[in-house]
């Protein structure tokens, strides 16, 4: 087999393990949700009054709570300092929207408090948007028309991205424990609630840790087909 297709047929073999690893972190993110969601709480907080009972309790009175549209399209936004919540959180009273409402608080707290990974995380933000554009751009020129050159440029541009999913990584998972000691805290999840909030909020971290895999693996499959065109010319 001539070593561009071994190295092409490698590379979509990393493809196809990107491919599940998605589909699995979404099917188990999902899953978590649909069955939490289920789960009523103790105190019948809402997500929007659990977020407030938080923020009021760290000082964080000139955050607002919202409410947007989608599903789990939940987040915190620093610039403007509010906490925006999708509508089955902002007014649901179950251990997903609890978890999920705290979750976002953490992001909350982490700016309040100057937390290293997030300012990073924010200031990697106007490279990786230029970056995932030119770098696609210069992969596919580089493609279309031969020019190896170009794509490995490209390819560079995208490990941009790399590094800010790797930088996530800490931002999401301390804003998690950020949240589990927060309902602990403030009386809002008991026990057995917990368990299940960690359950929920492990779910969902592992969908960034599945991003980060994803965006290695395609920036594998793009070096080895790469590698396999520079050896054949």
């Amino acid at each position: 087999m001539p070593v561009i297709y071994s190295y092409d047929l490698i590379g979509w073999g990393f493809m196809l393990l990107a491919i599940v690893i998605t589909l699995f972190a979404q099917a188990r993110v999902s899953n978590a949700f649909r069955k939490y969601k289920k789960v009523e709480t103790k105190t019948k907080l809402s997500g929007v009054e659990v977020a407030r009972k938080i923020l009021d309790a760290n000082g964080l009175t000139d955050v607002y709570v919202t409410e947007v549209d989608g599903i789990l399209s939940d987040h915190y936004d620093p610039s403007r300092k509010v906490v925006r919540l999708s509508h089955d959180i902002f007014h649901g009273t179950t251990v997903a929207s609890n978890s999920v409402a705290a979750h976002e608080c953490g992001h909350a707290i982490q700016d309040r408090d100057g937390y290293r990974y997030m300012r990073f995380r924010s200031f990697l933000v106007p490279f990786v948007n230029l970056s995932s554009k030119l770098g696609y751009f210069a992969i596919l020129i580089g493609f279309l028309f031969s020019f190896y050159e170009v794509a490995w440029i490209g390819v560079a541009l995208e490990c941009v991205i790399l590094l800010f999913q790797l930088v996530t990584l800490p931002v999401e998972f301390d804003a998690s424990n950020r949240a589990e000691k927060e309902l602990k805290k403030l009386g809002i999840l008991n026990t057995s609630e917990m368990e299940d909030s960690k359950k929920m909020l492990n779910a969902a971290a592992f969908t960034y840790v599945a991003s980060l895999a994803t965006t290695l693996l395609e920036l594998l499959r793009l070096v080895l087909i790469l590698i396999g065109r520079d050896d054949n010319r």
